[in-house]
């Protein structure tokens, strides 16, 4: 169930669209470099394919390709993304390592405040869900939404966290809010790196997956309510599961 990364209608282009958007003239490089960074840490483009080309890139952000290559420079040299040459050549993103192991576990915790974020998580997931079932989705929007919930059931276990976070990006763009979405994407990030210090859990991706499908039906049929507790639920699932493995 590869997704083309180079695909502009329905690929990466809609993928990224939550996360890349014109930086602020004064910080173009590091706004970029943490935008990138984002996309990346949310796993939009996997380990193994490729960014969007340098132009697309550098139009998206709003920043010269000049600064676009200094900032994939210092992916490069941090060992997250390669370049290749030739006719399939461009920019591509390397294997995350395994994050498992006590250290690095206590590493990603020592830094974060986990109720904090999962309380501010739970804020903009249920407002998200809220704001698009009350003002609803248009036909191209709607599908957009049911694709992305596919996605979810269609996934190997591999790959299931990437398209759950693509799901739950998608929510959030949908709502029509840029700051909520910007603000999601950064804490979502936060979030995959707790998630990765603990297993996946069949059950609970089984138990996720009912909740995800109830959350889409009730964002379809414009029931803001129901859309705001079911997700309630589900944050406090995921919450749970931190908790409990992580303080």
């Amino acid at each position: 169930m590869a997704l083309n990364p180079v695909n502009s209608d329905g690929g990466t282009g809609d993928r990224l669209a939550p996360v890349l958007r014109p930086v602020r003239a004064g910080n173009g490089f590091e706004e970029a470099l943490e935008q990138i960074l984002q996309v990346l840490r949310l796993g939009l483009v996997p380990g193994g394919e490729r960014l969007p080309a340098e132009r697309e890139l550098a139009e998206r952000l709003g920043i010269s390709r000049v600064t676009l290559r200094e900032v994939l420079k210092v992916l490069q040299d941090q060992g997250l993304v390669e370049a290749r040459r030739g006719r399939y050549g461009g920019t591509f993103v390397l294997p995350r390592a395994d994050a498992g192991g006590e250290d690095e576990l206590r590493r990603r915790v020592a830094g974060v405040d986990i109720e904090d974020v999962l309380r501010f998580r739970e804020v903009l997931e249920v407002g998200a869900a809220g704001l698009c079932a009350a003002h609803g989705l248009t036909d191209r929007r709607a599908e957009r939404l049911r694709q992305a919930l596919t996605a979810t059931h269609e996934a190997p276990l591999a790959d299931y966290r990437r398209l759950d976070t693509l799901l739950h990006l998608t929510l959030a763009e949908l709502s029509g809010s840029p700051t909520l979405t910007a603000q999601y994407a950064a804490v979502r990030a936060t979030v995959n790196d707790l998630l990765d210090c603990i297993p996946l859990l069949v059950r609970n991706l089984e138990h996720s997956q009912r909740q995800h499908a109830a959350v889409v039906e009730a964002v379809l049929d414009g029931d803001a309510d129901a859309a705001r507790e079911i997700m309630r639920e589900h944050c406090g699932g995921t919450a749970a599961l931190l908790r409990g493995f992580l303080t």
